[in-house]
């Protein structure tokens, strides 16, 4: 049966370290536009901050609809499955915000994954997330999955652009969300443009 938290305790905290993969949920303000939820789940990228803040390490992909949405309005859920091990779900909702590779406190942010942060290569931001509402459910419709182990494609692809080639990237597929939102657009222009 679900359950409302007060808050993130000891025994939560360890199981969503455990997890995986975890989904992203947010929209646009108003009747319009596209909600958007993103799977993340490259390793050590998420982190518990405290029993209300948590965060994870937003890396350059091929969208940037979480970051346009914070900008709008700010209304974010994260969702943790077990596919291992005894079924649960937990929902995190609250309201997230972004520091971006070029913000103050964005260093501060990265020592803050536990064990260190086991990836940032191609990180354009951290989201965290000031989280109001813990609740856990069932997951008895949950399948059980084995995790085989990484996919190590998406760090070592924006490794090998470098910082000016992430840069440019961001510029080409990251500046708008998919309903024409400012997404991540604080890349500057390279010199010569």
């Amino acid at each position: 049966m679900g359950k409302v938290h007060e808050h993130i305790g000891e025994r939560m905290r360890t199981w969503l370290l455990a997890q995986h993969v975890f989904f992203v949920a947010t929209a646009p303000s108003g009747p319009g536009g596209h909600v958007n939820v993103s799977p993340k789940g490259v390793g050590g990228t998420f982190a518990v901050l405290d029993e209300r803040t948590v965060a994870y390490v937003d890396l350059t992909a091929s969208g940037s609809e979480t970051i346009a949405h914070l900008r709008d309005n700010a209304r974010i859920t994260l969702m943790f499955c077990a596919f291992e091990g005894p079924p649960d779900i937990v929902r995190l909702h609250g309201r997230g915000r972004f520091v971006t590779l070029y913000d103050e406190g964005f260093d501060e942010l990265l020592g803050r994954f536990e064990g260190g942060l086991d990836e940032s290569r191609g990180a354009r931001a951290v989201i965290v997330v000031d989280v109001e509402r813990v609740s856990d459910s069932c997951g008895y419709g949950v399948p059980l999955m084995s995790h085989v182990g990484e996919r190590d494609l998406l760090p070592p692809f924006m490794e090998r652009k470098g910082a000016e080639g992430r840069a440019a990237y961001r510029r080409q597929k990251n500046r708008t969300s998919i309903d024409g939102l400012p997404g991540f657009d604080m890349d500057p222009e390279p010199p010569d443009a």
